[in-house]
């Protein structure tokens, strides 16, 4: 059987593929893998008070987020944690208060950037780290066995506090680029006269991103931050950019941000409306950590997927790059293995490992506005110091995506498409973690070369694999 867990959590279409059910079993499993067995008891199946394991839990705006959220949170209090429900929260800040508040689990309800009908649950260790693989397989070979559940005293409690999680998460936002200082604990305005747009994709940072980028003092311009449960991703946020790109040009601003539906990511427009992406916001983020000698061991760590350009640009900066699968979690285990300070992907997820363990997108912007202010530069020209090779990207939807790697007539294909590039190119096929595709990139010397290599090779996985 196919792996429950994809690259980023267990996805699906909600109430058919993740039903309550289920994520009342993930909850049970979860509290199992993650520490019940441990807990203190008395021999009536009581957990003393005091010993009680805790648990965060956090969604984003679907509709479908009430639901799960409250049968993920009875599997875990079944299984004798306490849960502690955040309600609407970026997936980054549960990944923050899992840290600060020293409890043992987080999980977060989101399907990221992906349509509305989708949702998806993803776990995160004390500490605020993801699960690697291999706890997020004891989790699927425990899910629904019976097991020694307590009863009575020993079952957990569920209790509600959005406000005050959200203004703690804000609070330590606005502290990485603007810490309090002085016995008045006042805050400096680093980034007081900088208009910018904020797009929100209606998710989980409606409230987050335009406070904390405007306690910051920037000037900031909303669009897509009214979720009423269905319009997450509806034609806004990084998916879509187009309303951004307009809004930017159309009140003058000097950039815009967006955010996916869960805020883990984060891409940008320049002041004339064109795309900045992970890549080139990396890069900015880079060179200016190894100007104040915070980017460890002169490295960033980026995925297969990010563009040849990015690499060139900083190796003529002195700066080295590492490469990953893609996925942020594995950025973040090269990132601890190499005790490297920063990483991310194309995609927009940028791990920034001095104020957080995973993607945090409006970290990110907070960053890049900072950064911009900072030099005195527009992102227009930061963004120029990193151009990108010619790209094509194209997603076919495939019944049998894991054969990609193994199907002779696409590796053949690949291969001859490979020795035409030569040194000036390359070419990625892989499945997607979350979706039924075969994502083919292909990067070549011009735009047109790109796109003829992605066109053929994109229908041999179409003939081949669907």
């Amino acid at each position: 059987m196919p792996k429950m867990f994809g690259t980023d959590g267990v996805r699906g279409l909600a109430n058919r593929d993740l039903t309550a059910r289920l994520a009342l079993d993930l909850g049970d499993a979860a509290v199992r893998v993650l520490g019940q067995a441990d807990a203190p008891q008395d021999k009536g199946g009581d957990v003393h008070t005091e010993g009680r394991r805790r648990a965060l839990v956090g969604r984003d705006t679907r509709v479908s987020g009430d639901f799960l959220s409250s049968a993920l949170s009875a599997g875990m209090s079944a299984g004798g944690f306490d849960v502690i429900d955040v309600g609407i929260i970026p997936t980054p800040g549960i990944a923050f208060l899992t840290s600060v508040l020293n409890v043992e689990m987080g999980a977060v309800i989101s399907a990221s950037h992906n349509p509305m009908p989708d949702n998806g649950i993803k776990f995160f260790a004390r500490g605020g780290f993801k699960l690697p693989d291999s706890k997020e397989d004891e989790i699927e070979a425990v899910l629904g066995k019976d097991w020694d559940r307590p009863t009575g005293a020993g079952v957990g409690r569920v209790s509600h506090d959005t406000v005050t999680a959200t203004n703690l998460y804000i609070d330590h936002l606005v502290s990485t680029i603007a810490p309090v200082v002085g016995p008045e604990k006042t805050q400096p305005k680093p980034l007081a006269g900088l208009r910018l747009v904020a797009d929100c994709a209606n998710g989980a940072t409606s409230v987050v991103a335009p406070e904390a980028l405007r306690r910051a003092g920037a000037e900031v311009i909303v669009i897509n931050a009214s979720p009423d449960g269905y319009n997450i991703n509806d034609h806004a946020g990084s998916t879509h950019p187009e309303q951004l790109q307009a809004m930017v040009k159309a009140t003058g601003s000097a950039l815009g941000v967006a955010f996916d539906g869960d805020a883990d990511r984060c891409l940008a427009v320049d002041e004339d409306g064109t795309m900045v992406n992970g890549d080139q916001i990396m890069g900015i983020l880079a060179r200016a950590k190894k100007r104040e000698g915070k980017l460890n061991h002169d490295t960033l760590v980026v995925t297969v997927m990010s563009n040849l350009g990015l690499k060139l640009a900083l190796k003529d900066m002195g700066i080295k790059t590492v490469q990953t699968n893609v996925g942020d979690r594995y950025v973040l285990e090269e990132m601890l293995r190499g005790d490297y300070s920063l990483g991310g992907e194309q995609s927009g997820h940028v791990i920034n490992r001095e104020f957080a363990t995973t993607g945090d997108g409006t970290l990110t912007a907070l960053t890049l506005c900072n950064e911009v202010v900072k030099s005195g530069k527009s992102l227009k020209q930061l963004a120029a110091d990193f151009p990108q090779l010619p790209q094509q990207l194209v997603n076919v939807r495939c019944a049998n995506k894991q054969a990609v790697t193994t199907n002779a007539a696409v590796q053949k294909a690949v291969e001859k498409e490979t020795q035409l590039l030569g040194e000036t190119g390359r070419v990625l096929l892989r499945p997607s973690g979350t979706e039924p595709l075969v994502r083919v990139m292909a990067e070549a010397a011009t735009q047109q070369q790109a796109d003829d290599v992605c066109d053929r090779l994109a229908k041999v996985v179409a003939e081949e694999l669907a």
